[in-house]
């Protein structure tokens, strides 16, 4: 990678780090797990900026390396834990409560669902999601407003 391209991936890094957090606090379970997630989302956006040819916003870019990114080391994670036996550290922070059990209640839900709405709270449009998701636009639309529901029932009957 060229110099000019270096600064380029640095400046659009630093530009749109709130994705990479975004995804990091929904993928991850501990703040050992945050660290090492992060690491690897920049290095894979680092290994195929090369590729990246400006198609779509960089933004909507990252948050697919990321998401895949995420959901390969979500795996990796899960076989690891099948394999070994330990203490798990909590993942813990102080924040605004509503966010929190915003989040606590996404992480519950099946991957595909965490990567549509999570994109849909940052604002992208059913279609965006859908070339992001790899899902059919019906199918966001549909999926959105599923999750929706969930949430409402769980926030009304609190179940966490």
């Amino acid at each position: 990678m060229s110099q000019d391209q270096e600064k380029r991936f640095l400046k659009l890094i630093d530009e749109n780090v709130g994705i990479i957090f975004k995804v990091i606090r929904i993928y991850s379970n501990s703040m050992a797990d945050e660290k090492d997630l992060k690491q690897e989302i920049l290095y894979q956006a680092w290994q195929s900026f090369p590729r990246y040819k400006g198609d779509s916003k960089f933004s909507t870019w990252l948050y697919k390396v990321a998401l895949n990114t995420a959901l390969t080391h979500v795996k990796k994670e899960t076989r690891n834990k099948e394999n070994q036996s330990g203490i798990v550290e909590e993942y813990t922070e102080v924040g605004n409560e509503s966010k929190e059990l915003l989040i606590k209640l996404i992480r519950n839900f099946k991957d595909i669902e965490k990567l549509v709405i999570m994109l849909h709270l940052d604002g992208y449009s059913n279609e965006e999601i859908s070339n992001i998701s790899g899902l059919k636009l019906n199918h966001v639309a549909v999926m959105i407003y599923r999750i929706k529901e969930k949430l409402a029932e769980k926030l009304k009957n609190k179940k966490v």
